[in-house]
C-alpha cells in the first residue's frame, strides 16, 4: 500500500530533520496529497517550505511521481 511505503520513507528522512532539532508528523494521506506537520525548529524555521517541497516530496515522488506534500496548519 502507498500510504504504508510513505511513511516508512518519513521514519528514514527523519533522523536528517532531527539532527537541526526538528522533527516530523504524518497527518494523513488523501489520495496523492501527504499532508505533514513540521514540529521542533522545523515548524519555526523560514525554509521550511523549501525543505518540504524540494527535500522530503522530491524523496517521495521516487515512490509515486505523482505524490505532493501540504503543510498542516
Amino acid at each position: 500500500m502507498l500510504e504504508e511505503q510513505v511513511k516508512a520513507m518519513l521514519d528514514e528522512l527523519r533522523p536528517m530533520l532531527q539532527q537541526d532539532g526538528g522533527d516530523l508528523e504524518f497527518v494523513k494521506m488523501e489520495g496523492k496529497v501527504v499532508t505533514l506537520k513540521l514540529v521542533g525548529h522545523c515548524g519555526s524555521c523560514p525554509y521550511a517550505m523549501m525543505t518540504l517541497k524540494e527535500g522530503i516530496e522530491s524523496k517521495l515522488r521516487t515512490l509515486d511521481p505523482e505524490l505532493t506534500v501540504e503543510r498542516a496548519r
